[in-house]
């Protein structure tokens, strides 16, 4: 125990050699995620609940007093009671949610109304963005919906030559310090990223060779966000690339997306 507390207060006064445990040697990897920015789209179903409800509460809730809320004959006033026109038809029509009446009166107001100073008009950005349309897999700034995950290509390993950050463990460190130690060192320090936790979230085993001391790997999988900043690789790190788990499954290795694919999320 002293011993372990010696090596943890002055690493780096001395070499540690990999730790090993039953002839298989441990590894450290970082399951990085860029959460989703953006609100994904409902589905069909969720369209038609919303609607639904809606129409529900607009049917037993009373009518808004106009004459509070805005001066009479103001464009405010015309629009609104333009916007309500629409909803009355759409709450007659079941075929006609509300949402979609709101958005056609909206355009037909403002195609015919050009002249009109638009004030407080809110502008709404492409939920597609560059780096979607060009396919940048480098980049952040792509599948806004989606959770994406950082991956890594390493020429070392045939087998698995698209990974999740990974490196062995010295036998002086805790597996969350040898994540940590793993990921500035292949991906650089630039990015700010944050732990969840200190307890693996899943294992990877690759059995060991006959005849062949330590030649069995056990990798335990780090769960971390990033907020900001990018990768910059390093010398051994070939490539990279930000994925959503649907791309993993064609990027990774059967056997090795098979062991992680329960710990990435749906979204």
């Amino acid at each position: 125990m002293l011993k372990n507390v010696i090596f943890n207060n002055r690493r780096g006064l001395a070499t540690v050699s990999p730790l090993v445990v039953k002839n298989s040697r441990i590894q450290a990897s970082v399951i990085l995620t860029r959460t989703p920015q953006i609100i994904r789209d409902a589905t069909p179903f969720e369209k038609a609940y919303f609607d639904y409800r809606e129409k529900l509460e607009r049917q037993e809730s009373t009518s808004t007093p106009t004459e509070f809320y805005f001066k009479k004959g103001s464009v405010a006033e015309r629009r609104w009671k333009n916007e309500e026109e629409a909803r009355r038809k759409a709450m007659d029509d079941p075929s006609t949610s509300l949402t979609e009446a709101l958005e056609q009166s909206q355009a037909n107001w403002e195609k015919e109304n050009e002249n009109l100073a638009s004030t407080n008009k809110a502008e709404l950005l492409d939920r597609v963005t560059k780096a979607d349309r060009e396919n940048d897999t480098k980049s952040l700034d792509r599948a806004l919906q989606r959770t994406l995950y950082l991956v890594v290509k390493n020429s070392n390993d045939p087998a698995n030559p698209w990974q999740f950050p990974e490196g062995p463990v010295d036998a002086s460190e805790y597996l969350h310090e040898a994540a940590e130690r793993t990921l500035k060192e292949q991906c650089g320090a630039d990015m700010d990223t944050w732990f969840v936790g200190r307890q693996p979230i899943g294992i990877y085993k690759q059995s060991s060779t006959r005849g062949q001391d330590n030649s069995g790997i056990k990798t335990f999988f780090m769960k971390a966000h990033v907020y900001a900043g990018q990768v910059k690789p390093s010398k051994g790190v070939s490539d990279f690339a930000w994925l959503t788990k649907d791309e993993l499954a064609n990027a990774l290795s059967s056997d090795y997306y098979k062991t992680v694919k329960d710990s990435l999320g749906d979204l």
